[in-house]
């Protein structure tokens, strides 16, 4: 299971948490509205609250991560230097985000992306 608060790396940046693999859903039992990553057949209780607890932790590693994409995606969409720059307002309606929410998407990610440049 993945630490919750990583320990910084030898260079001091903090290691990133990598999720837990997935188990593969066949399509049979993704149909069953009942199953989830083969939960429901795990009775013991230990057992369980360790898998779920290691699903939640993937799952919220992988928003973290998306949002991060969505981020940089909605930056570079509206770097002024692009001849095909778009407005604050058009992100948000593709993106499904109010105007104000798209800026600070935007903002966040020139921060990731100035973070990443050497």
């Amino acid at each position: 299971m993945p630490e919750p608060n990583p320990a910084p790396e030898p260079h001091g940046e903090p290691r990133r948490m990598r999720p837990v693999p997935l188990r593969f859903e066949p399509k049979e039992a993704t149909a069953d509205p009942e199953h989830f990553f083969d939960l429901e057949s795990i009775e013991d209780p230990r057992e369980l609250l360790g898998r779920a607890t290691e699903l939640a932790l993937a799952f919220r590693a992988a928003a973290d991560r998306a949002v991060e994409f969505q981020a940089v995606a909605a930056a570079q969409l509206a770097d002024p230097s692009r001849f095909d720059r778009m407005t604050d307002e058009a992100i948000a309606e593709q993106a499904e985000w109010t105007a104000d929410y798209a800026r600070k998407m935007i903002e966040f990610g020139r921060e990731l992306m100035a973070d990443r440049t050497p």
